[in-house]
């Protein structure tokens, strides 16, 4: 299997993953939105909590010239540990919400 392959495999069963988990109040939906063709993942909560409309992203993952980038993590588990859990290296993780000249301390990928 190529490296795409897998991380495509992996990036799905993360998300399916992330996705399972519910929000324990309001009447909100959690949807895994997994596009392999564009190589872009997600996991969004849509639906109310009392008054309050919810909707928006909770995880925002792209696969972009062979490295999975973390757009976004709203995770009180960092997406970055379950992506090493599943055997993706460091050097293969952009931490894409950190400003291109901080990822160096990051101990990630810069891009």
């Amino acid at each position: 299997m190529d490296k795409l392959t897998h991380y495509r495999a992996i990036l799905k069963r993360v998300i399916e993953k992330y996705a399972s988990y519910k929000p324990s109040h309001g009447k909100i939906d959690t949807e895994a939105i997994v596009d392999p063709l564009r190589d872009h993942y997600e996991v969004m909560h849509i639906g109310w909590d009392g008054e309050r409309r919810v909707h928006g992203a909770v995880i925002h993952l792209d696969l972009c010239n062979e490295k999975i980038w973390i757009q976004y993590d709203g995770t009180s588990w960092p997406v970055a540990d379950a992506l090493m859990a599943e055997g993706v290296p460091k050097e293969d993780i952009v931490l894409a919400f950190h400003p291109e000249k901080l990822r160096k301390y990051t101990g990630y990928a810069i891009k």
